[in-house]
C-alpha cells in the first residue's frame, strides 16, 4: 500500500468523522423542534448528546492527525 493509499483511507475516516457529527447536529436539530417548549431536561440531554458527540469526534481526529504524522514522518 502506497502513502497515497494510506492518506486516502485517513481522509475517508476523517469524511467519516465529520459526517457522522453533522448528522447528529441535524437529527438533534430536528429534535428539538418537536420538543415541548420549556422542557428543560429535554434540551440538557439533547445539549449532552451533540456536545458529547462532538468532543468525541475532536479526539477522534486528534488520532488521525497523529496517524497521519506517523504515516508521512517514520
Amino acid at each position: 500500500m502506497t502513502l497515497g493509499d494510506k492518506l486516502f483511507v485517513i481522509f475517508l475516516g476523517f469524511l467519516a468523522l465529520m459526517g457522522s457529527v453533522m448528522f447528529m447536529a441535524f437529527r438533534e436539530r430536528r429534535k428539538a423542534q418537536d420538543m415541548v417548549e420549556g422542557d428543560r431536561e429535554a434540551e440538557r440531554a439533547s445539549d449532552t448528546r451533540v456536545l458529547t458527540v462532538i468532543f468525541t469526534a475532536v479526539l477522534a481526529g486528534l488520532g488521525l492527525t497523529l496517524l497521519v504524522a506517523w504515516l508521512v514522518f517514520l
